[in-house]
């Protein structure tokens, strides 16, 4: 599709960019990943930690890796190095996208998964499976989903038929049209949760504890924990964003369209919150749950609450809308690498990406029950008691990621001539370029190292 090998698709519009570039952002990043994260690590004072650094470090990488993908017009890897030809650099740059596109990989492997799981809650919440479930049978449900390797691999095959369907139509006829579909989905299905949250919910409780931050429970892990989801959030280092960049036109302004990415991702991560705390506050339960705070706790709000059936199957339609986007995004870029590189077309590209993804997925499902007593990575410090669902997660989200991105923010920082930036970002010398510079030059890579320091020495 890209540049490199002659490919001229592109995105129709610029709200057909942002429509798939905010569906890849948002996920299960924002919906199932962030509220929980929020809970564990104090509420609103991690709440606005996370926004600082969404747009501190979030937004100027996010510019980078679009304008990357712009300019290489090609697979990530592809991208990165016809960038650095371009600069009279090495073209082994290309491992920075090659980077991505592996650590994209891993986690489709595992992110499918979780996506099966929101279809089988959608079907339990539609066929009143949830009405009146105890926290016990709750509890029992959601154990006796992760211990059915059978129904797993079920769902997770769903998963990657519908991600099939979907890629090897292209981009215009693929990826943009069905976020044209999932993203209203999830926009209407949050609205009208937040709606009930206000009814029926404890919403004052829920923006006590978003809006009222307690700073004195910040410490260095709240940080590593912000950076860490902005990352996963917004969908920096996996590589996609700069395939998203190497189908948008000339003439689409690449700061703009970032800024609204970021505004919009974060939006819908906030709006999450709003609506599942007033459940979680109203029914007393623990807004620092955990991920069972989506797949146990909330569904017992559900068998409780007046129309749970009906809300409860709204809001996992919300999910599924949320996962498929994300697994589209990820599947994206590292499509468009098997294709460029071996020249095999969309179609079996995408099979064999599917095929690899899948049968990792294996691992992730089996760890979840018959093997999650079974540490393999023991020996390795910071993956220690850790199944290998959770070193998949914890290798991608807080290792990869942060690499990807500091070796980003260096490479566009400081081997790449501001000439090229300013070409694509059509921006003056001066102003905000400069602002954006010095922060991808001397302010993101040193806070990166420091994080990634503390992840490896498990401060």
């Amino acid at each position: 599709m890209a540049g490199a090998s002659g490919s001229t698709e592109q995105w129709s519009s610029r709200w057909g960019f942002l429509l798939a570039a905010v569906g890849f952002a948002v996920g299960m990043g924002n919906i199932w990943r962030f509220p929980y994260v929020l809970g564990e690590n104090g509420g609103s004072a991690f709440l606005f930690i996370y926004l600082a650094f969404a747009l501190v470090i979030g937004l100027p990488l996010l510019i980078a890796e679009i304008s990357i993908g712009r300019r290489g017009k090609s697979s990530a890897n592809g991208s990165y190095a016809a960038v650095a030809v371009e600069s009279g650099k090495s073209k082994r740059w290309g491992a920075v996208g090659s980077l991505g596109i592996f650590c994209a990989f891993v986690i489709l492997s595992y992110y499918t998964v979780i996506s099966g799981w929101t279809l089988d809650y959608f079907v339990k919440a539609v066929s009143g499976s949830l009405r009146g479930v105890s926290a016990e049978e709750s509890a029992s449900m959601f154990s006796n989903l992760l211990n059915n390797p059978v129904k797993l691999l079920i769902w997770n095959t769903v998963v990657h038929v519908l991600i099939i369907i979907v890629i090897r139509r292209g981009v215009q006829g693929g990826i943009e049209s069905a976020v044209k579909v999932l993203m209203p989905a999830l926009f209407v299905s949050l609205i009208v949760m937040v709606i009930y949250g206000m009814i029926a919910g404890d919403m004052s409780s829920a923006l006590t504890f978003l809006l009222e931050p307690d700073f004195s429970k910040v410490t260095f892990k709240t940080a590593m924990m912000a950076i860490g989801q902005a990352f996963f959030s917004i969908g920096i280092g996996m590589g996609s964003l700069v395939v998203f960049g190497a189908y948008m036109p000339k003439d689409f302004s690449i700061a703009r369209s970032a800024t609204a990415v970021i505004l919009l991702d974060t939006s819908v991560a906030v709006v999450a919150g709003l609506a599942i705390f007033p459940l979680v506050f109203e029914y007393g339960l623990s807004p620092g749950s955990g991920p069972g705070l989506i797949f146990e706790t909330l569904p017992l709000a559900f068998g409780q609450m007046p129309g749970g059936q009906l809300f409860g199957s709204i809001f996992f339609i919300l999910l599924i809308s949320a996962a498929l986007s994300s697994c589209l995004g990820l599947a994206e870029g590292v499509t468009n690498w098997v294709d460029q590189k071996f020249g095999i077309g969309r179609e079996k590209s995408i099979l064999y990406v599917v095929g690899a993804a899948w049968l990792l997925g294996i691992v992730s499902v089996m760890s979840l029950g018959d093997w999650s007593g079974y540490y393999p990575l023991d020996f390795v410090p910071s993956y220690e008691g850790m199944s290998m669902f959770d070193a998949l997660d914890h290798l991608a989200a807080n290792n990869l990621l942060l690499v990807g991105g500091a070796l980003s923010t260096i490479f566009l920082g400081w081997f790449i001539p501001k000439a090229i930036s300013l070409d694509e970002l059509g921006a003056s010398e001066g102003g905000m370029f400069m602002v954006w510079l010095v922060l991808i030059r001397y302010i993101i890579p040193p806070i990166l190292i420091v994080v990634l320091a503390g992840v490896f020495l498990r401060i």
